[in-house]
């Protein structure tokens, strides 16, 4: 069914679909940097500390203020139709179990401790957001009288009210992540066994194989496991394809950071290492 038939009006029809990719790229970002925390977890417990910090950033900047934006501005709505209203109480209740799942990543007292609360996050998110594309977003687009696009405008503009302290949440784990990295250089003697430079022993590169990630994921979910990837180290990308159109982004991501390498072209799977300079 097209997404101009799941609507009352064209633009609510483009903001419905518009808010499905946003929770794409939301998702995604979620399961790459889960990823990366759960392989350090067992490679190198000094890089997961520092994947774990950027992820309570991802959590802080991202994901809890998106969160509290659609209990603001789009639940209330939701919550006067009579077919949502159950469901819109119980996605209440999974935010705030979100929230606890961040807090006890925060305070995780161990590595292996915090790869499970980031898992749990990451299931519970995207069971969440599967409820709210497959039910609450389609009927807030069927509905008359409600103007979903105005919703998630004015979602958007909460959300852009709070960047500041988004900000704030960010510069905090980003101080708090290279203060460890900076301890672990002192420990070691060396780099922590992050810049190759012989001062530990070398760690095994981290492998992201999306070929099983939906498609609509995939991207999203490369570009939140490199951000998780300190610099002066690497992970493996395994794709279905030879990923091009990919790499293409990541360098207009962030232009010059990530020095690819091919290690197998096919048939089967493409296989690169991405440096972080």
């Amino acid at each position: 069914m097209s997404v101009l038939n799941l609507a009352s009006a064209p633009e609510d029809a483009a903001a419905l679909e518009a808010a499905e990719a946003h929770h794409a790229r939301l998702a995604g970002e979620l399961a790459g940097r889960v990823k990366m925390l759960i392989t350090a977890v067992d490679q190198d417990p000094g890089a997961a500390e520092v994947i774990r910090l950027g992820l309570l950033a991802f959590c802080d900047r991202s994901l809890l203020p998106h969160a509290a934006a659609e209990e603001s501005a789009l639940y209330p709505t939701a919550h006067g139709i009579p077919e949502t209203r159950l469901l819109v109480e119980s996605l209440i209740a999974e935010h705030r179990c979100l929230t606890a799942l961040v807090d006890s990543l925060r305070e995780a007292p161990t590595p292996a401790g915090s790869a499970a609360d980031a898992r749990a996050l990451q299931v519970l998110f995207e069971e969440h957001l599967a409820k709210e594309n497959g039910l609450v977003l389609p009927l807030l687009a069927l509905t008359p009288e409600v103007s979903l696009a105005e919703l998630l405008a004015d979602m958007h503009r909460r959300l852009a009210d709070d960047s500041s302290t988004e900000s704030a949440h960010e510069t905090r784990n980003t101080e708090k992540g290279q203060d460890m990295r900076e301890e672990l250089i002192e420990e070691t003697g060396g780099c922590g066994g992050v810049c190759g430079c012989g001062g530990a022993e070398e760690k095994a590169e981290p492998e992201l194989d999306v070929r099983e990630v939906p498609h609509a994921l995939r991207h999203a979910t490369v570009f939140g496991a490199l951000d998780a990837v300190p610099s002066g180290t690497a992970m493996v990308l395994v794709a279905p394809h030879d990923p091009l159109p990919l790499l293409a982004q990541i360098e207009q991501r962030n232009p010059g950071i990530f020095e690819v390498e091919y290690l197998e072209r096919g048939p089967e799977a493409w296989r690169l290492r991405l440096s972080h300079h």
